[in-house]
């Protein structure tokens, strides 16, 4: 190995070139027969930079990924580019500061794919300076035409087997983005707001009754007041009518057992549409219509005066005006949850439009049973998928109102409306530009037809991964589905952050299970979000993120590596910089130890086991204890455990321990076991360790060892030695207190001890212990020295002597302080007073009476002399 210092920055470049330039990490192919460990790796929005949850989600499957190619597996582990929908049409606007209405479809799209393209070569670098083992000669784009190809199969599959509808209804909708959108892609945001008290009049005349509202912007929307038929106060309203203030229209006061009689007036206002039970109550009471909001979030005609201005501005607007006129009664500031588009942060609306959808409400049950099949990391998770499915109120909405996305392969007659779906030879299609496949209606003959001018969901093509990579296609002569590469099928894991189990894993399995009626993968690890030092979440509005970029070029990427590694899969946990450290000192502690066990031993040297020593032995039996544990944690996906296991035994036990005995041994003459076993256990570190910190590995590996990559190499097998671990470790431990010995009396680590007696079990382990401790005579002793037990201590219990003498409390200490007590009968006679046992605690400690100085550690004794 070189001289100096390990130079982690050319290293690190230098390995990361090579394992692309050889495509190191390249999928064998059906033609390899090893057995296949395939990724469903999730393919990062190109949408910016990375971030941190990058880095750790990347950096956990790729644990996984070499761990499972030393097993013997041929890993399959591409790397996607997700840059389809509403996230790229927006960093394009941003980038180019443009609108996408101000452009053709066409224009817009290329302006997409181009901007695209700057950031995925980004993305496509910042990876690989990650060191994560992609496969990158298999990469995919979701915009590219053999993704958008399955995704037009997908639609045309589903619609086949009658699992897809278009239908005119509310669905939820995004007025910022102009768009559809699915339950899946809204979250709560916790926002201030006022609940306002309006009076409406009865339309009699006689009376009126109180609403609490926070839109009060959806008055012009309104079209039925309801009560509880059991609310003594207002039930019977039921069946009067109210004029709607300002806006002067009378609405039906309708009695139904779904108001909340502990809300507000418990008298509810129901408008088209303000939330999911107004569009309830729409349905079931066969409600008028009233559109007020339009899709860009702007007031109609319906609001009248107010037609034109933006929702937001007419909130406002319309309490003021309310106050003036008298109807506003009450206005209590408060804070509640609101339903957001999660892209944007902007309040949803409800609109009735004309959309595409998935059926999936009716077999809710199936997706369970998909969920009962996957083995999930940590098991918690299920729960959250299992909430998800049970909580579903909607059909998946694919459609989406964009211009840069997947086109639906749909025409319709102008005529009758009949749908006309491409036919799978011709996929891809663009229908806004190529021709349908009949030249004349198939129901009424009609020679024109209307494009679909609408695009899947970005969640309709990603939830498809695992059949993009499969090769999933349609056979146009057998007539079937097939997948060129059927033995990635089901995958064995899905990696991704737990906060996408409803997006992107739900979804999957329902594609996946509707298409081919089996699981997508057979095992799910979601892994946690990182947040800052203080556990908050960052963000960039907090001013708390931390960008890799940076990290980087502070601390080498297995440093990072050692960090990722150090959270339980799953939970959330904060960026400590001192992990980042931890992780470089050990880097550093491989480097020189793997100097200096180079410079001790032979590669070349093969010992029989007889030609072992007992310490030896210990040490092989003891790593294959390690080994075992170690590999079970990988396949558990416990990195954690497994990486401090492998830290703790490597730093201490083989550097602190082993090594150090084997260079006094080896000052002293030829032991040919010892190199053997010095050579044998650090390969055995090294390929554990590579996984998770796989370039210092890597580097020293190929100085060391002749052969392949690490990371192509065999997993360490049990060597099966046996031996006796107690009495090993007994024997380090006694090695570790005589040199806490030396160090406390300032002894130089190679100073002469003339005579040492140890009480402990270390038969076989002697000549380390002599040679490593520079020892003249060793000799063993069963049971323990003779010592006798002096009182060391007088503890006055306060809380009762206090209370109980007062003052003379001064006068007990100093006497005690001076050795002028006696205890007699269980009694401390001290300063003219008898203490009770329950007032005082005597401390005692073991003295040595014989000859020399004992000294005690973890449980070993060993008398100097």
């Amino acid at each position: 190995m070189p001289e100096g210092d390990y130079d982690a920055e050319k290293v690190e470049a230098k390995w990361q070139r090579k394992w692309v330039k050889e495509e190191t990490f390249k999928y064998p192919g059906a033609e390899d027969e090893r057995e296949v460990f395939s990724i469903d790796t999730p393919p990062p929005t190109v949408s910016g930079s990375l971030h941190m949850g990058h880095l750790y989600g990347q950096t956990l499957q790729d644990f996984q990924a070499r761990f499972q190619r030393m097993r013997g597996k041929k890993v399959f582990q591409p790397f996607g580019y997700d840059d389809n929908g509403i996230a790229s049409e927006r960093l394009t606007e941003k980038e180019l500061g443009i609108r996408h209405q101000d452009f053709t479809r066409r224009e817009f799209q290329e302006k997409c794919r181009e901007v695209c393209k700057e950031y995925e070569n980004q993305f496509t670098e910042n990876m690989q300076s990650l060191g994560v083992s992609h496969d990158w000669t298999n990469t995919y784009k979701t915009i590219e035409p053999r993704v958008q190809k399955i995704s037009q199969l997908s639609f045309i599959d589903l619609y086949d087997k009658g699992r897809e509808y278009r239908k005119k209804a509310p669905a939820i909708w995004c007025p910022d983005c102009e768009t559809a959108i699915s339950q899946v892609e809204t979250e709560d945001m916790e926002q201030q707001a006022h609940f306002n008290d309006i009076e409406f009049p009865m339309a009699s005349g006689n009376g009126s009754i109180v609403i609490s509202t926070t839109r009060p912007e959806l008055l012009p929307a309104c079209v039925a007041i309801m009560v509880h038929p059991d609310d003594e106060s207002n039930a019977h309203l039921a069946g009067e009518k109210v004029k709607v203030p300002i806006f002067d229209y009378e609405v039906p006061i309708i009695e139904d057992e779904d108001v909340d009689i502990e809300t507000g007036t418990g008298v509810v206002m129901v408008c088209t549409f303000g939330d999911q039970k107004d569009i309830e109550w729409y349905q079931a009471h066969d409600l008028p219509l009233r559109t007020a909001i339009d899709e860009s979030g702007t007031m109609t005609e319906l609001a009248g005066k107010y037609e034109g201005i933006d929702s937001s501005v007419m909130k406002k607007k319309i309490v003021e005006d309310l106050d003036e006129e008298g109807y506003l009664l009450d206005r209590e500031r408060i804070t509640h949850d609101v339903q957001v588009h999660e892209r944007c942060d902007t309040g949803i609306e409800f609109m009735i439009t004309e959309q595409w959808y998935v059926e999936i409400l009716d077999n809710k049950e199936k997706y369970l049973d998909a969920g009962d099949q996957m083995e999930w990391f940590p098991e918690k998770m299920k729960t959250r998928y299992t909430n998800w499915i049970e909580g579903l109120k909607w059909d998946w909405c694919i459609s989406r109102q964009r211009d840069s996305g997947i086109p639906f392969p749909v025409w319709y007659c102008k005529d009758c409306g009949q749908e006309v779906l491409a036919r799978k030879v011709d996929l891809p299609v663009d229908p806004l530009e190529d021709e349908p496949p009949f030249e004349e209606c198939p129901d009424c003959g009609c020679e024109e037809f209307e494009a679909e001018e609408d695009v899947f969901d970005t969640w309709a093509t990603s939830s498809l991964t695992p059949l993009v990579n499969a090769g999933w296609d349609w056979n146009d002569e057998t007539e079937e589905y097939e997948m060129s590469r059927p033995e990635l099928y089901s995958f064995d894991v899905r990696p991704e952050g737990h906060d996408i189990i409803s997006f992107w894993l739900f979804h999957t399995v329902v594609k996946c299970y509707e298409h081919t009626g089996e699981v997508p993968f057979d095992s799910v690890m979601n892994h946690g979000h990182v947040l800052d030092e203080n556990r908050e979440k960052m963000s960039k509005s907090r001013g708390n993120v931390v960008a890799p970029k940076e990290v980087l070029e502070e601390f080498p990427v297995d440093a990072a590596r050692y960090w990722a590694a150090g959270s339980k899969v799953g939970d959330d946990f904060p960026f400590k910089e001192k992990e980042l450290v931890s992780g470089e000192k050990l880097m550093r502690k491989i480097w020189n130890a793997s100097k200096l066990v180079e410079q001790l031993s032979d590669e070349d040297i093969e010992v029989e086991e007889s030609n072992l020593s007992e310490m030896d032995k210990f040490m092989l039996a003891k790593t294959d204890e390690l080994l075992e544990e170690v590999t079970d944690h990988f396949e558990s996906y416990e990195f954690a455990k497994a990486r401090d296991k492998i830290r703790s035994s490597f730093w201490d036990t083989f550097c602190g321990d082993y090594l150090e005995v084997s260079k006094q041994k080896l000052d002293t003459g030829d032991y040919r076991g010892t190199q053997h076993t010095l050579r044998r256990v650090h390969e055995r570190y090294l390929k554990m360790f590579a996984p998770i910190i796989s370039h210092v590995t890597e580097e020293v590996y190929s100085e060391m060892y002749d052969g392949e990559s690490i990371h192509l190499s065999r997993w360490p097998e049990k060597t099966g030695i046996k031996a006796d671990v107690q009495k090993g470790e007994n024997a380090f431990k006694a090695i570790a207190a005589l040199r806490k010995y030396k160090t406390s009396n300032q002894m130089s680590p190679t100073a002469e001890l003339e005579k040492v007696e140890l009480y402990a079990d270390v038969e076989g382990f002697e000549e380390e212990i002599k040679g490593t401790m520079h020892i003249e005579e060793l000799e063993m002793k069963d049971g323990r020295p003779e010592v006798e037990s002096q009182i060391s201590e007088i503890k006055l219990d306060y809380s009762k002597v206090g209370p109980k003498y007062g003052d003379k409390v001064g006068e007990l200490e100093a006497a005690l302080s001076n050795n002028e007590w006696m205890i007699e009968d269980g009694h401390l006679e001290v300063a003219d007073e008898k203490l009770k046992p329950e007032e005082f605690d005597v401390i005692e400690e073991k003295q040595f009476t014989g000859e020399g100085e004992m000294i005690e550690h973890e449980g070993i004794t060993a008398v100097i002399k």
